[in-house]
């Protein structure tokens, strides 16, 4: 398959083209020329239009697609659909499944899906038996079946020493070990953030210091076993801070941000509305402030959607016992490039879904240039648009986004030798 994309702007800080507007032809899975100006013959498949920017394909590093044990809610092969059409070449699938990905087997199955597909899926295995925080998975087996990356994800470690036991298992492996700091006794069953939203509304509230005195701890623990860790869904300020004075200090420590915990608040929840029932939950003004700082300082690497289906029966009910989660791979770039345009330059937030989650889980980094790998996104930050919920791909529909005007929208991918216009 021969395609010209005519006319693009590059977005791409690792290659000598970042910023420049070129023809860009890819052959056989490959970029084989870029230039000013491309000819061409009659075989080869012309991509046009207003606007046009070019990336690294897209790659989001927190995704939920319930399959198996609940497709109900997404299945693996509509997922990576729903992926596409948010401009994503690429996905980490968090195990919050049942069975668990505790096992090689699992990752064998997981992985399955991928084979003839424009969007690769990324396997993180459990880093628990059973996801019970209580025996480590056997690491080396998984690893040498394809998995990069071990966490509970929501469930995070709450044992210190199971938690220094796998930060040295991960020193000498290529594996990632992530954790999302929450220390569960603090937290104690709360809903929303600890403040004045909480206090009005009578719903029990999750401190700041639940997040902050476990990253404490993963901190000392990474600096003790000289060993790396990434931190997930970072949502306060002071997390922000410990984070950039661990990095100052030579500590080998990285960390994401979903993107609702960028521009929501506490304020968002005041009419009990479900759907902006996350975890982290949404903090203040304050903690949106420090962590868009964190993005543009290289605090923060990563900007992830935390996609997360539920069925409406889970989240359309009183709100302590709602599930904890949105959709969001559909709506992603539109909110992001809406609320960072002012804040980061493009470049920037390009990094954040793409180089980087590669760059951190040891993944190649197809750039921009003669001869390399073709795994890109094709988007126009200018285009506004909105997205009803029949409009959304995903089985489920848990947005709190519906109808909302966002800015910057993918047109196409190419990935796996496929192009896919959107």
């Amino acid at each position: 398959m021969k395609i010209l994309i005519k006319q693009a702007k590059i977005i791409d800080s690792s290659s000598k083209y970042n910023n420049k507007i070129c023809d860009i032809l890819i052959n056989n899975n490959k970029i084989e020329k870029v230039a000013k100006k491309i000819q061409i013959d009659s075989d080869t498949k012309i991509f046009k239009s207003d606007n046009l920017h070019i990336s690294q394909g897209w790659f989001d590093i927190h995704v939920n697609f319930g399959q198996p044990g609940f497709e109900h809610r997404e299945t693996i092969e509509n997922g990576l659909n729903v992926a596409a059409k948010g401009g994503f070449t690429e996905v980490l699938l968090m195990p919050n499944t049942k069975p668990c990905v505790d096992n090689s087997s699992m990752i064998d199955f997981i992985k399955s899906f991928d084979k003839k597909h424009i969007v690769n899926i990324q396997v993180a295995g459990n880093l628990t038996m059973s996801q019970e925080g209580k025996n480590i998975v056997e690491v080396n087996d998984m690893i040498n079946n394809g998995c990069i990356a071990f966490t509970d994800d929501k469930k995070s470690i709450q044992n210190n020493e199971l938690m220094k036991i796998a930060l040295l298992y991960m020193k000498n492996s290529n594996a990632l070990l992530m954790n999302y700091p929450n220390d569960k006794k603090i937290q104690n069953k709360g809903v929303i953030n600890e403040g004045k939203i909480s206090t009005q509304l009578g719903l029990r509230g999750i401190p700041n210091i639940a997040e902050e005195m476990m990253l404490d701890r993963d901190i000392s623990l990474c600096k003790y076993t000289e060993s790396k860790i990434h931190e997930s869904y970072i949502s306060t300020e002071k997390s922000v801070e410990r984070i950039k004075n661990a990095k100052d200090e030579g500590v080998n420590i990285t960390c994401d941000v979903a993107l609702h915990n960028i521009f929501l608040t506490e304020d968002n929840v005041n009419n009990f509305d479900t759907r902006y029932k996350v975890l982290p939950p949404l903090r203040t003004k304050k903690d949106n402030k420090a962590i868009i700082k964190g993005l543009k300082n290289d605090t923060i690497d990563i900007i992830t959607s935390d996609h997360n289906p539920f069925e409406i029966e889970t989240k359309k009910i009183e709100f302590d016992n709602a599930e904890f989660g949105v959709v969001g791979l559909e709506t992603a770039f539109g909110l992001i490039f809406k609320n960072l345009e002012k804040h980061l330059t493009i470049t920037q937030i390009i990094d954040k879904i793409s180089n980087n989650p590669r760059r951190i889980l040891g993944l190649d980094i197809n750039t921009i240039e003669e001869g390399n790998k073709a795994n890109l996104t094709i988007f126009n930050p200018d285009i506004e648009w909105k997205i009803e919920e029949n409009e959304l791909l995903s089985k489920s529909k848990n947005s709190p986004f519906l109808g909302e005007k966002l800015k910057g929208k993918p047109l196409a991918i190419y990935n796996n030798n496929k192009f896919k216009e959107l």
